[in-house]
């Protein structure tokens, strides 16, 4: 019988404090999520501020939500650790979360930002160039331009909370980070 492995450390780590969080948030009816799993303007004064920066990528509103940005980041996230390490993987998912709250408080308005689709896109871009060495593969353009024309006609067409620029700036971050790491590794 075959036994069951930890077989994706930093995803199914990710994916189990996302769920603490979920949890938390619905235990204190919101206020973890205010207090550290989401991002928006404040203070730089405020030392949790610059925690909620990196944080806000494990917040999520409710379980549709959790269970929709998990199914696709457990399915595609595990194949990219593998691919690429546990570490790399961990930068991307910092490097995402940081720029993707920078550039949210640096927009007009004064909404929250919180779940893990800038990840999910940036492991979609990032899954579209693995396992090709040369070149820019069609798979990545082809996925790009369907993705972006989504990600455009919402922003501008559906009045909604879900934050379109956060996933173009996680596909573009994950379809460069994953270049980058590709030529790297050949």
């Amino acid at each position: 019988m075959k036994k069951i492995t930890f077989n994706s450390p930093v995803i199914l780590s990710f994916a189990l404090l996302s769920g603490i969080a979920l949890i938390l948030n619905i235990a204190t009816s919101g206020t973890t999520n205010r207090l550290l799993f989401c991002v928006y303007k404040g203070s730089f004064t405020d030392p949790l501020f610059y925690v909620r920066l990196f944080t806000h990528v494990l917040g999520h509103a409710d379980w549709s939500h959790y269970a929709n940005n998990m199914i696709l980041f457990l399915l595609v996230g595990p194949l990219l650790e593998e691919k690429y390490g546990s570490k790399q993987i961990l930068t991307a998912i910092l490097l995402v979360a940081f720029v993707t709250g920078v550039v949210h408080i640096f927009l007009p308005g004064h909404t929250a930002l919180l779940g893990a689709s800038g990840v999910i896109f940036a492991f979609i871009l990032m899954a579209s160039v693995t396992g090709t060495n040369k070149g820019i593969p069609l798979t990545m353009i082809i996925a790009a331009v369907i993705y972006i024309s989504q990600q455009l006609y919402d922003g501008l067409v559906i009045t909604d909370s879900v934050s379109q620029l956060t996933h173009i700036i996680g596909g573009a971050i994950g379809a460069v980070y994953g270049m980058a790491l590709r030529d790297r590794k050949h």
